[in-house]
């Protein structure tokens, strides 16, 4: 009895003829390794959030109907289906969140080319950390709040607009002026693209994830929130206690000191910006490499034949 009723499992499985169809054309086979791609990069997006628990919970129950078809649990599977409905309409409502944060990622520029910014000499990127790195080590010393954005992409215009458009070149003085107390542009973010403060007192978005913890101000929250929804760097220093955190892809992590915000951010750009080594085609480099076949050339050139 028990064998017959594997059989009639296996013989009047549904699942069988997908299987057999999948074998049947191999090209099927490409489609879903690009649609599990697909699922993991968008998996990706909401790693770490509410929606994650959500998801699992939606597969626990897709799973479910799946060996409720295969066993023919007729009452079971219909249940499950109408489950399986309402929650595919709710879906929306629920992964609201994460889904604008998926579409502003998908609208972005960068995500379709690698224009990343201009730097306009090969020192500039050495002197941005630099220079942000003394601004912060000064902020976090006196206790003075502070958000610094730094662009990976130009994808922050519209944030741009509600603050003052700047355009000035990136220094110490000019960030410790800004974000100054008295100063009516210290309570928001300076957004600097390359080595150029292109405004300052913007207001960034929030983050909208439940799961983080209450000890987190406005600043540290609009952080999150911005690199969530562009890409770029947020720094910033707390006005409590004057530590220093980065904020990138949506997660912030604290630094221990200035000197471990500038690690960060040179692994960063390098990882942005690799370095290329210049290759030296002068004649005394190349003399060293070849100095022989160098040498016979140079002389048929000059029309000595001289060997």
């Amino acid at each position: 009895m028990p064998v017959n009723f594997f059989n009639d499992i296996y013989i009047n499985n549904p699942l069988k003829e997908i299987i057999l169809g999948l074998w049947s054309r191999p090209v099927s086979f490409f489609e879903i390794a690009l649609i599990l791609f697909i699922i993991w990069k968008l998996y990706g997006y909401i790693k770490g959030t509410q929606a994650e628990q959500l998801l699992k919970g939606v597969l626990v129950i897709i799973l479910a109907l799946l060996l409720s078809l295969a066993f023919k649990l007729v009452i079971i599977s219909k249940v499950l289906e109408y489950m399986v409905n309402i929650v595919i309409f709710g879906a929306v409502v629920i992964f609201q969140p994460e889904l604008r944060r998926m579409l502003g990622h998908l609208g972005q520029s960068s995500v379709f080319s690698r224009n990343l910014l201009t730097f306009d000499e090969e020192n500039s990127i050495k002197t941005l950390v630099s220079v942000v790195t003394e601004a912060v080590k000064h902020l976090s010393k006196t206790h003075t709040g502070a958000l610094i954005v730094l662009e990976e992409t130009s994808s922050t215009e519209t944030f741009i607009e509600v603050g003052t458009p700047l355009d000035a070149d990136v220094s110490v003085e000019l960030i410790l002026t800004i974000f100054h107390p008295n100063t009516p542009l210290h309570d928001g973010a300076i957004v600097i693209n390359g080595t150029k403060v292109v405004a300052a007192g913007v207001l960034l978005p929030l983050t909208e994830d439940p799961k983080l913890s209450w000890q987190y101000g406005t600043r540290h929250r609009a952080a999150i929130g911005m690199t969530e929804v562009s890409r770029s760097m947020c720094v910033v220093v707390s006005e409590e206690t004057g530590e220093i955190s980065l904020a990138r892809n949506g997660t912030l992590k604290k630094l221990a000191n200035p000197d471990e915000l500038k690690k960060n951010l040179e692994t960063i750009y390098e990882k942005l910006y690799p370095s290329r080594k210049k290759v030296d085609f002068s004649t005394q480099k190349l003399q060293e490499i070849l100095p022989s076949d160098l040498s016979k050339i140079s002389n048929f050139l000059s029309g000595n034949k001289k060997k």
